[in-house]
């Protein structure tokens, strides 16, 4: 699996898995429960997971929405 997203916006992250969800792209949001621990001040990025094999797609369908930019140098571009 790969991080498509990483966010802090709980609004961001809830656009981006419904997109996600009608477009039929099996995804996890991961470091939800982290806000336990953090106190719910925001200041650990949920990450949204897909498989390796639905990232191209999912990064597209997330570039088409705004939610992510097109740069290809971005960080979670890059990520393994």
């Amino acid at each position: 699996m790969r991080d498509v997203l990483r966010t802090n916006d709980p609004v961001e992250l809830s656009l981006a898995t419904a997109l996600l969800k009608d477009a039929d792209i099996e995804h996890v949001v991961m470091d939800g429960n982290i806000s336990i621990l953090e106190g719910s001040i925001g200041i650990f990025p949920r990450r949204l997971m897909v498989l390796d094999e639905d990232y191209r797609n999912a990064r597209e369908l997330l570039q088409a929405a705004e939610i992510l930019e097109s740069d290809t140098n971005s960080s979670t571009e890059t990520s393994e």
